[in-house]
């Protein structure tokens, strides 16, 4: 029981992030949670695609708008590849590739700092503060390339919170990507199995590598996507921001079975047995 009252399988609430309180919900108490980094950790306030076009001037002379070309929870592999074709017309090279690559992450590391709309998702500090209490393994599942994904947490200075990670440049599949993450995860827990590892993302590419991964998903309305529709990808576990309304009654894909759908509280404590997520 936590201070609140509530019970281990209850929605907790940091502020206006999405917290689960996991004991027995019908899967593996968390060992290890994986997060997603963009709109589900933070909001760069557009400092990636900003970058992604200034590599794509300097380099070619063409502006490139990436939401032109890509959709959210592509890799950073897919997403200059696919911008490449879309805005030069046909496929780059390694060469080409290895060059926007780079000055994607220069531009990057200093827009990131001048980013006016940049933001941390309220609460999400405070989650990770009371996962690494619980003694709950933190560990980073995104597509951006590592140097990308670092620097897109260093004005927050989130990435003291997080042992290890795999990203876009260990792989373009996501799905791949998860996997090694949780193969990593293991040498740090010997004992480690995926479902006890929980993958945190807020789009249905994220739900989906963490069920091709064989772990818990848990799907976070805080960026474009409803709990509706993360629900419906098959998210074990779904929540929102604040202030929303819990549409009833909301269907779990077939193929994952029933999802629990929680209305968000705030609880400032998390007891002892209890894991916040």
């Amino acid at each position: 029981m936590s201070s609140s009252g509530s019970t281990a399988s209850d929605l907790t609430r940091s502020r206006d992030y999405n917290a689960l309180v996991v004991e027995d919900v019908g899967h593996a108490k968390p060992r290890v949670v994986l997060f997603d980094i963009d709109e589900t950790l933070i909001h760069s306030g557009g400092s990636g695609a900003r970058s992604w076009s200034a590599a794509f001037e300097k380099l070619h002379g063409v502006a490139a708008d990436i939401g032109k070309h890509t959709s959210a929870g592509e890799t950073d592999p897919q997403v200059a590849r696919e911008t490449f074709r879309g805005v030069i017309g046909r496929d780059p090279s390694n060469e080409e590739l290895d060059r926007i690559y780079a000055q994607y992450l220069l531009h990057l590391a200093d827009d990131i700092w001048r980013s006016e709309q940049y933001k941390v998702l309220p609460g999400a500090e405070d989650v990770l503060v009371r996962l690494g209490d619980a003694a709950v393994i933190l560990g980073l599942v995104s597509g951006a390339m590592e140097g990308a994904a670092r620097t897109k947490l260093m004005p927050a200075n989130l990435n003291r919170f997080f042992l290890f990670g795999a990203y876009g440049s260990d792989s373009p599949d996501r799905a791949e990507l998860t996997s090694i993450a949780i193969e990593k995860a293991t040498r740090l827990h010997g004992s480690l199995t995926a479902d006890q590892v929980y993958v945190v993302g807020d789009t249905p590419r994220d739900i989906a590598a963490a069920h091709a991964a064989g772990a818990a998903s848990v799907g976070v309305a805080t960026g474009k996507y409803s709990i509706v529709e993360l629900a419906d990808v098959g998210a074990m576990h779904v929540s929102q921001l604040a202030g929303g309304s819990v549409p009833r009654p909301v269907r779990g894909s077939r193929s994952h079975g029933p999802v629990r759908v929680f209305r968000c509280r705030w609880s400032p404590t998390v007891g002892p047995g209890d894991t916040a997520i």
